[in-house]
């Protein structure tokens, strides 16, 4: 059984409600059993528990969050007892989006009262796909008619998409997706997205990669759509022409674990499998560590800009120069870098820069 748990975030009248029986559609027809966790604010909201209700906005949001957890541990039991080949989970907002309406000081003491952390919380989702708010470039469509818990202006409303996609930048598996086309193309793009992580009609990885002169620590630590992660990463022992290997991610010591595997099909697209370990199965795996090659580490900056999510590798071995990386859905999608990355030249198709030849001994 494969049973896979997505988010569709994204701000206030986005089109996510639209985008479930879109979902729903979509899925049901390539054989999937696909069960809808409802968002939890609505819920709640509706029912006369708000933050203006309840003593504080922090006492909202520990109930708040709770009932999500409980309500995707309560789906997941469901989902395991039932006798379909393949399950998709999807989460009318994550609990990580609840970060976007509290504090810092705020959502430390949730993560007290609930215990656990910002990294297991938000990793605890295979992906997440974001839809960018009508109130940023579709601000014709924004209106807060048909959500009575929905109260934002334009303006809120722009604000609380940016902070949203802050919330889940660092998850391995973001996608945000904008206004730059017609609503049903933001539709077919969201499918398409899904489709491509599910690896429907197979798992295909379409990535380039670009050195890049150092960059700017001091500016990506700042920028609110950027979050720092730490990745030790071993390769093990494989057959000729695949590549698999184990990563360790996470930050101040909260860490999740992963085994990948890769196949090259063409210069930028691969097929790769990934599944999420324990951390005794990636202890266990360790063991069968490729000795012909060293583990490496790296800091990885995860940065959302103009809709697309760069991964910046730090390595300690280089002080001058850095590696970017960007997933697409198709070959031809244009890529626009902030200013303040400098690119060297592309990389894509260069083995020396891959992780696997410098893990070479």
């Amino acid at each position: 059984m494969q049973i896979t748990k997505i988010v569709i975030t994204g701000g206030p009248c986005a089109g996510k409600s639209t985008a479930m029986s879109w979902i729903q559609n979509a899925f049901t027809q390539i054989g999937y059993t696909v069960l809808f966790v409802p968002e939890t604010a609505t819920e709640l909201i509706t029912g006369g528990v708000a933050p203006w209700t309840c003593g504080t906005n922090a006492e909202y949001q520990k109930c708040q969050m709770r009932l999500q957890i409980e309500k995707e541990k309560i789906f997941e039991q469901a989902a395991r007892t039932m006798t379909a080949d393949k399950i998709l989970i999807v989460c009318d907002r994550g609990a990580l989006d609840n970060k976007a309406y509290m504090t810092e000081t705020e959502f430390a003491e949730v993560m007290s009262f609930i215990g656990s952390n910002e990294v297991a919380l938000r990793d605890s989702y295979d992906a997440v796909f974001h839809l960018v708010t009508a109130a940023k470039g579709a601000e014709e469509f924004y209106t807060t008619a048909n959500n009575t818990a929905r109260t934002e202006t334009v303006e809120e409303a722009a604000e609380l998409d940016d902070k949203l996609i802050s919330a889940w930048t660092g998850h391995p598996h973001l996608r945000v997706i904008d206004n730059t086309m017609s609503f049903d193309d933001k539709m077919r793009k969201l499918i398409e997205e899904i489709d491509s992580f599910l690896g429907e009609p197979e798992p295909l990885e379409i990535e380039r990669k670009f050195l890049i002169e150092y960059p700017d620590i001091e500016w990506l630590e700042s920028n609110p759509s950027c979050k720092r992660i730490e990745i030790i990463q071993t390769y093990l022992k494989s057959a000729e022409g695949e590549e698999i290997r184990v990563r360790q991610r996470g930050v101040d010591g909260s860490y999740v674990y992963y085994r990948t595997a890769k196949k090259k099909v063409s210069d930028v697209k691969r097929v790769e499998i990934e599944n999420r370990l324990s951390q005794a199965e990636y202890l266990k795996l360790l063991m069968e560590a490729d000795t012909t090659k060293r583990q490496i580490r790296k800091t990885r900056y995860c940065l959302t800009y103009e809709s697309k999510y760069f991964e910046i590798d730090i390595y300690p071995f280089w002080s001058d120069k850095a590696i970017a990386e960007i997933e697409l859905s198709n070959e031809n999608e244009e890529i626009i870098f902030p200013k303040q990355i400098k690119v060297i030249k592309e990389v894509t198709d260069d083995d020396s820069y891959k992780n696997a030849s410098l893990a070479k001994i």
